[in-house]
């Protein structure tokens, strides 16, 4: 299967946690993916979260009970290790669903509620650097 060219930064869905039009960033640097959560905590087994997308607020909020988690290690950008909550999750982009992993952190003070990672980038897309919203101009 031929890699798609993937921008920057784009737009996508992720239908299962019923968010739409999602600002994400591709960054080749990190392994993992992630996605903004204000609130989560485990009750009895369950991973309780609140995403919120800061951009669009009113239009991107939902509170879910994910069942299927785990922790995971992240090492950041300054070297750090930080335990966090990783669920399995769709997202859409160029008119396809595809699976992802996605760790949950509180990105409030990023621009972009979403960071895209190499394990999710693997295999599938090429990133240019010179180039912004590909898959969400493919819907047009």
């Amino acid at each position: 299967m031929a890699k798609k060219i993937i921008g920057r930064k784009d737009i996508a869905n992720f239908p299962e946690l019923g968010l739409q039009q999602v600002a994400i960033k591709i960054d080749t640097g990190a392994y993992t993916s992630s996605i903004h959560c204000d609130d989560f905590k485990e009750i009895n087994g369950q991973l309780h979260c609140r995403f919120i997308d800061s951009k669009n607020k009113k239009i991107n909020y939902q509170s879910l009970v994910i069942n299927n988690y785990k922790k995971i290690k992240v090492k950041s950008s300054n070297g750090g290790v930080e335990e966090r909550y990783q669920i399995k999750s769709k997202i859409e982009l160029f008119q396809k669903t595809y699976q992802i992993s996605l760790s949950l952190t509180d990105r409030s003070t990023m621009k972009n509620p979403v960071l895209i990672g190499r394990k999710f980038l693997n295999k599938k897309f090429i990133v240019d650097t010179d180039l912004n919203n590909l898959s969400f101009k493919a819907q047009a």
